[in-house]
């Protein structure tokens, strides 16, 4: 769906008449941000005064009075959902510096909505003969979207992790006027994974005091070669959303099957069916000027889940947390850029099982696989370079107490897993000095990343080998071109892998990928 809107929420031309204020009785004045025009050196002269009285009326305390919020241009859409995204300040805005301020938040709203070509909010004379003297009426016109579906679908294959997968999506946008938003998506691939998922996003609406938000999901997965396999079905409920801050509770019935690792007591105590049940909390900050390719900015995103709620004798009780920064620098050659991050999680038991497991095998953290280093903000995961779920820790070393059982153990499994992780990269970005590749948005970048996991054999982090997790941080180097479309950033890269362990499952060579922002 293409939109076209304006960055500032209006222009708001008023024929406002005080007896206070006769100096500007007879102008008609604008309030415009940016809005896209070529005047004539005749309308210079008028475009200048115009601009001169808005900053009277905003720098002084003019008063003024709001009669009636009018919405226009509504057919499918039903009036409670803009009035919800309008809300109460423009009715309320007792001077014009309030009333712009009121605007210019209210128009953004209605954007954020998704369901409008375009948003306008302008100011007329309120009918004569009212009590209490002059007023104005705001009028707050919206044109409605043409397009209510969209649709994609890809077939990817990844070079480093010899995998292929075809991925679809379908999108339905406004479809009974509540501006929600419908949505369901399919990832099959050919390692025997199977990923489906459904969803609705209606925004607040009415005495709802929050956006509703919820998803189904189905998951099949053979995670190492078919040693380990799993499948869920989920339903995730949205408690709390607003513009920088989400509450969610989650809800998934889990299958675990693997008859290679039943010698292993922490692994088959959580082999078979198990309730998983968990609330999430998270806030997120995007400052940057762009997802795709970002030039100056910064990303934050903290993230704490509380599992193991289910009333389930398999289940752990733990704490997920996760941190996520990102600073974007420009750098002023070709357009070049210097974006840093750094992401780190922790699993913290609430209490320890009978065993010795720490954590739940599923969600304990994997670093790995081709994905962007600079779209996903959501803890550490990326490590470009090492295959999926390639890179850990051995439970050798992490977890002496259950040595005896490691022989009977699939390789991979020890070697993929931790609870505490922690990522960092660096990424330079610059034009190539090719016009038409330049006009298209193509570019080069150079990276270097690095990451490291492990397994916490105690509950207390005060015990943890911090000397000897920092000693064995895996990295990885490259350069590449980068291929910004409307939905996907697509990489083609060289990775060179600076440092890794026996047990890692790191590449060099050319590497492909596909990331979303």
């Amino acid at each position: 769906m293409a939109t076209t809107t304006p960055s500032s929420s209006a222009s708001v031309p008023q024929d406002y008449h005080d007896d206070d204020d006769d100096e500007f009785e007879d102008d008609d004045y604008e309030f415009d941000d940016d809005q896209e025009t070529s005047p004539s050196p005749s309308d210079g002269a008028d475009e200048a005064r115009l601009q001169s009285v808005l900053r009277r009326l905003t720098a002084d305390e003019v008063r003024i009075r709001v009669h009636d919020v009018e919405i226009r241009g509504c057919s499918r859409t039903r009036r409670a959902a803009v009035e919800a995204a309008v809300g109460s300040d423009l009715a309320r805005a007792a001077t014009v510096r309030d009333l712009v301020r009121a605007a210019a938040a209210a128009g953004d709203r209605i954007r954020r909505l998704g369901a409008f070509d375009t948003v306008s909010i302008t100011l007329d004379a309120a009918p004569p003969g009212l009590p209490g003297g002059a007023a104005v009426v705001v009028l707050v016109d919206v044109a409605e979207a043409r397009g209510r579906a969209a649709g994609e679908l890809g077939i990817f294959a990844n070079s480093g992790a010899r995998s292929c997968s075809v991925q679809g999506s379908v999108k339905l946008k406004n479809l009974f006027g509540y501006c929600e938003t419908w949505d369901a998506s399919g990832d099959l691939g050919l390692d025997q994974t199977l990923d489906l998922s459904t969803g609705v996003a209606i925004p607040r609406i009415g005495a709802i005091p929050t956006p509703l938000v919820a998803r189904m999901s189905l998951l099949s997965e053979d995670w190492l070669k078919s040693s380990l396999k799993e499948h869920m079905m989920g339903v995730s409920v949205g408690l709390l959303s607003t513009m920088n801050h989400n509450l969610s509770y989650n809800l998934s019935w889990r299958t675990i099957t693997g008859q290679a690792l039943m010698s292993s007591n922490s692994i088959s105590r959580q082999l078979g069916h198990s309730l998983l049940s968990s609330i999430k909390y998270t806030y997120k900050s995007d400052q940057r000027d762009s997802s795709i390719r970002p030039t100056r900015g910064y990303a934050f995103l903290f993230s704490s889940q509380v599992g193991g709620l289910a009333p389930d004798s398999k289940n752990v009780r733990y704490i997920r947390q996760e941190l996520d920064l990102r600073v974007a620098l420009p750098l002023g050659v070709l357009n070049g850029a210097l974006n840093a991050g750094v992401a780190a999680g922790v699993i913290h038991p609430l209490e320890r099982g009978s065993t010795g497991s720490i954590s739940p095998l599923p969600e304990q953290f994997y670093l790995g696989g081709n994905r962007s280093l600079m779209c996903r903000l959501g803890g550490p995961s990326s490590l470009l370079g090492f295959k999926k779920r390639g890179l850990g820790t051995d439970l050798r070393t992490s977890d002496p107490k259950n040595s005896e059982n490691l022989p009977s153990i699939s390789p991979e499994l020890g070697t993929l897993r931790g609870d505490i992780a922690v990522t960092a990269f660096a990424d330079l970005s610059f034009d190539i000095p090719l016009k038409p590749l330049r006009e298209l948005g193509i570019h080069g970048h150079a990276f270097v990343s690095a990451g490291n996991l492990a397994r916490l054999a105690e509950p207390d982090l005060r015990k943890f080998p911090l000397a000897n997790f920092l000693q064995t941080f895996r990295s990885s180097a490259g350069f590449g071109v980068v291929m910004p479309t409307r939905l996907f950033r697509i990489e083609v890269n060289y990775c060179h892998i600076l440092k890794q362990f026996d047990h890692d499952m790191g590449k060099a060579g050319i590497q492909f990928n596909f990331s979303s922002p």
